[in-house]
């Protein structure tokens, strides 16, 4: 919507630059929101199954993986999706396709640690559960976040 002042001049409004911020912004709150929420899912449920006996303990070394630690590995990687997403916003013609298809792509890689650790089923088992867990909070979240901002 044009306006115009005493001066006849008409205020135009501002370039796309505005409204890309805006975009990258919302992108980023949205992703910063999802972040705590897929960090507590990932702890909770890792909470869960040791509850019930699953002991986190992966062979290379003997140690335990300790509950905040699954806090802290989901904030981080959270993040780093957040990043990415802000990219391919930035950068890409196609940003919530290319999204999708590179967050499903990064979970699938994600899943292999777990299997090579040689730690026992129900270990294996739950770890394959926390990150995909975690992909449930992060990628719709994100993915419907970028179909917004696109638009």
């Amino acid at each position: 919507m044009n306006s115009t002042d005493d001066t006849g001049v008409v205020a135009v409004p501002a370039s796309g630059r505005t409204s890309r911020t805006h975009r990258f912004r919302r992108l980023a709150v949205t992703g910063l929101i999802a972040t705590p929420a897929a960090m507590v899912a990932t702890t909770l449920a890792a909470a869960l199954a040791h509850a019930v006996g699953v002991d986190f303990e992966v062979p290379d070394g003997g140690e335990t993986i300790p509950l905040p630690g699954f806090a802290v590995v989901t904030g981080f990687f959270s993040v780093v999706g957040v990043v990415i997403a802000a990219a391919l916003l930035r950068w890409s013609a196609r940003p919530t396709q290319r999204f999708l298809w590179t967050a499903v792509s990064l979970t699938a890689i994600s899943l292999v640690p777990p299997l090579v650790a040689g730690a026992d089923t129900a270990t294996t088992g739950t770890l394959l559960g926390l990150h995909l867990v975690a992909a449930a909070v992060m990628i719709p979240t994100l993915t419907r976040s970028l179909r917004t901002h696109t638009a």
